[in-house]
């Protein structure tokens, strides 16, 4: 674990020798500090630039979430720390066409990862995309990870990461900005019903820069697999991470009902005294009654 005075090394260079055959343009950068990566890769997508890019940030000043949510990320050092790390560079990005070393960008270990994926992308249908890149994330990170429909990690009945896709379209071309944040490190839970839970937890010793190479290059695949077949292919591996599946749910108009897992839509299904109800919004909230029987799951 990394402690004040020493150096992070973010896997720049080995994230981007391992994306770039099959994403040509590809770079990755690395910021100290932002308002928000997904903000920043919108931004650009509006001025016109639509490159394929992985955008890292140690810190976000106005991370957002789902419904407009602010997304709290931080590091374990103070900023005169910072200030006093000798070259440190403000962006670390891997070259392309060029050996690179490893993007150094911190001193201290970041107690969140946060990172925005910006590229192109044309599916037939967006239906389902927060939820394929659920399933990426978990799959990358550990097995006993769960999804709770539409775009959080869960462990056990506490959120270890969220997701946030936006898009920008610029003529006949739609850039996706597949926004992440995973705790790495325990969080302060002032002003939360539930504390959020880490991944330290589940991989102790684990840094942000060990996060990142782990999830990064699967995402893009699992990006391009849905651009080609859609989400069908990820329904059957979402449901067996189902948080919520078999339980009774709560939706926002005081529906309850069970739910059923997600069709190949990625719609939820909810069996409810009227019928199913299939919700595709997520604007509507779902919990549910109690917390999950975790040791069947």
């Amino acid at each position: 674990m990394a402690s004040v005075g020493a150096t992070v090394r973010w896997p720049a260079e080995a994230i981007w020798e391992a994306v770039v055959p099959g994403l040509p343009g590809f770079t990755v950068e690395i910021v100290p500090e932002i308002d928000s990566t997904n903000t920043e890769l919108m931004r650009r997508a509006r001025a016109g630039r639509l490159e394929p890019v992985l955008l890292v940030a140690e810190r976000q000043t106005a991370g957002r979430g789902r419904l407009g949510r602010q997304w709290f990320s931080g590091q374990e050092i103070s900023r005169e720390a910072q200030a006093a790390a000798p070259g440190r560079p403000k962006q670390g990005m891997a070259p392309s066409g060029s050996s690179a070393a490893h993007a150094v960008a911190s001193v201290g270990a970041t107690s969140s990862l946060t990172f925005s994926l910006g590229l192109p992308l044309s599916p037939r249908d967006w239906s389902g995309l927060s939820l394929a890149v659920g399933v990426s994330i978990v799959q990358s990170l550990h097995p006993d990870l769960r999804l709770k429909w539409p775009n959080d990690v869960w462990w056990h009945d506490r959120k270890l990461a969220g997701i946030l896709i936006e898009t920008a379209s610029l003529g006949e071309l739609r850039y996706a900005v597949v926004g992440v944040g995973i705790n790495i490190k325990e969080r302060e839970a002032s002003g939360l019903s539930t504390a959020p839970a880490w991944l330290g937890e589940l991989l102790p010793g684990i840094d942000a820069p060990q996060a990142l190479l782990r999830v990064a290059a699967p995402l893009v695949q699992a990006l391009q697999a849905f651009e080609r077949h859609g989400f069908s292919p990820f329904q059957s591996r979402f449901n067996a991470r189902d948080a919520l599946g078999g339980l009774t749910v709560t939706l926002s108009d005081g529906t309850s009902g069970a739910a059923l897992g997600v069709d190949g839509a990625g719609a939820l299904q909810v069996q409810t005294a009227q019928g199913l109800k299939k919700i595709t919004s997520s604007e509507v909230s779902v919990r549910p009654l109690s917390p999950p029987p975790y040791e069947h799951l």
